[in-house]
């Protein structure tokens, strides 16, 4: 299954305990690159230690695949016969935004058809259109002197649309909360249905596979980092919005939801295996997205990081019936108890499920692996890093002269 067992000392700076990403990258291009999982890793550096395996592995992939609102598309139609500068854009019935140029506009996941209709969105539209589906488009427009029509109805897809390209500016969360309900009644959340009385709990994260929780300071993630996106290969472009670094740390990783990414990926190259529409009974829409990073292990202090299991991974548990910003958690869980179906609250055995798929995770570890062991895949260096230390800024209520 790996090729781990043979010394690769040949450009292990022993010295230094350090290699770096030309020497990765030559090893991926000769085929001699040895790469695990970050659920094979663990036992690895169970039965051989930190520093051996760290000599041995080269590259370490993650994975994760569940919801992540903070998603869209840009999407670019062409022009019409005569022009038309769009002004206000619907696909299948979902608004988009079109303040950009004059064929342009941006899909957001959440947004919803406007005939009350909140069971498909965005996220919707964007599984059809990777999906190889036809979508009806509809604009008007007000009309100028270069640009003189002012409506058009017409049916698009990836294959007559110009660029189509995703761009979300907030995924793979650094770890999230755990949902729970003390209420006497069911509440329809984006954490899925939180019965009455802690009936149930939910979580989002896939923990020891999760991409931000084996980097958590980002050494080797950052503006130019290659990943893959949706069955294909995509980039991180920015921070990921409410980026965060003030959150609580044991064992190495954060406690709580902290550092995100923006990515941004050529959607004419996925799969609707790895980008799906959500609907959330109650709520609204999202899109569930498939992301794998690749960690490249340049010393020790990365093998340590890549190693974490589940049962060192800590998440706050939080009551969803109070309507505050400022709910205190409840407790912390691992992710190990919180996979094992079942967790302790108050003397009660309360179940627990997962709104990501680990198995897709899995899948999406895996198939990185195979990407970079037949040198599909190389690894890029950032461009930039982000910044170590930023706090999260709530919105209040101020005057003008307050601000």
């Amino acid at each position: 299954m790996t090729k781990v067992g043979r010394r690769i000392t040949d450009y292990w700076d022993e010295e230094h305990m350090k290699r770096n990403y030309e020497e990765i990258n030559s090893r991926i291009k000769k085929g001699d690159a040895v790469v695990l999982t970050a659920e094979e890793i663990i036992d690895v550096v169970q039965s051989q230690g930190v520093k051996k395996a760290a000599k041995e592995v080269d590259v370490v992939t993650t994975g994760t695949f569940g919801a992540m609102c903070s998603s869209g598309a840009f999407l670019n139609f062409g022009h019409a016969e005569p022009p038309i500068k769009m002004q206000r854009v619907w696909l299948n019935d979902v608004p988009a935004y079109a303040g950009l140029a004059a064929v342009d506009a941006y899909i957001g996941a959440t947004e919803v058809r406007e005939n009350g209709e909140i069971n498909y969105g965005g996220g919707q539209v964007i599984e059809e259109l990777i999906a190889g589906r036809p979508v009806k488009l509809r604009a008007t427009a007000y009309g100028t002197d270069c640009y003189p029509r002012k409506g058009i109805e017409s049916y698009v897809s990836l294959k007559t649309i110009n660029q189509a390209y995703l761009f979300n500016p907030r995924n793979i969360y650094q770890n999230y909360a755990v949902a729970t309900n003390s209420s006497d009644r069911t509440l329809f959340t984006y954490m899925g249905k939180l019965l009455p009385n802690y009936g149930n709990a939910t979580f989002s994260s896939a923990g020891q596979l999760s991409p931000l929780l084996n980097d958590p300071t980002l050494r080797t993630i950052g503006i130019g980092t290659r990943i893959f996106l949706g069955g294909a290969q995509g980039y991180v472009a920015w921070e990921g919005t409410q980026y965060r670094t003030d959150v609580p740390v044991e064992n190495g990783v954060p406690t709580g939801a902290c550092r995100a990414l923006a990515v941004i990926g050529d959607m004419k190259k996925m799969s609707a295996d790895y980008v799906r529409g959500l609907y959330f009974h109650k709520y609204g829409t999202s899109l569930g997205v498939g992301i794998g990073v690749p960690i490249p292990i340049l010393d020790d202090e990365l093998m340590r990081s890549v190693s974490i299991s589940d049962d060192k991974i800590l998440a706050p548990l939080f009551d969803y019936s109070v309507e505050s910003r400022a709910r205190k958690p409840l407790t912390k869980i691992t992710y190990a108890q919180l996979r094992s179906g079942s967790i302790k609250l108050h003397g009660k055995c309360v179940k627990t499920s997962s709104l990501s798929s680990y198995r897709k995770a899995k899948d999406i570890a895996e198939k990185l692996k195979r990407w970079i062991e037949e040198g599909e895949f190389l690894l890029t260096q950032p461009v930039a890093t982000f910044t170590e230390s930023q706090t999260f800024k709530p919105l209040d209520l101020r005057s003008q002269e307050e601000v």
